[in-house]
């Protein structure tokens, strides 16, 4: 595994999700508050919108595909409703000073 630097951890607004691509791979990362993120692929697996642009709930953890509205959790990647019914990648990052970091 190595480390990728994605971006800076005020990139990503508290509450919100923001892509990043690194070797050919879409990642949303997700600033759940607190110096916490998390990182998941950013392709939903039922219609293959971006869910960077979905709605995140922070208390329950999701974010939801803004095309046809499947929650995906953000610690595992499995929908959580229906359309999708497949999960999502999910990737570990490191935050190191300011650096969002995936492990690849």
């Amino acid at each position: 595994m190595m480390l990728v630097t994605l971006g800076k951890t005020g990139d990503v607004p508290e509450g919100e999700a923001r892509r990043f691509e690194v070797d050919g791979r879409l990642i949303a990362v997700v600033n759940m508050g607190d110096g916490e993120f998390r990182a998941l692929g950013d392709l939903c697996s039922h219609a293959e919108a971006y869910l960077h642009e979905g709605e995140v709930d922070l208390d329950d953890r999701t974010i939801e595909c803004p095309r046809h509205g499947s929650v995906f959790n953000l610690d595992t990647g499995d929908p959580e409703s229906l359309p999708a019914i497949v999960p999502v990648p999910t990737y570990t990052l490191k935050i190191e000073d300011d650096e969002i970091k995936v492990e690849l």
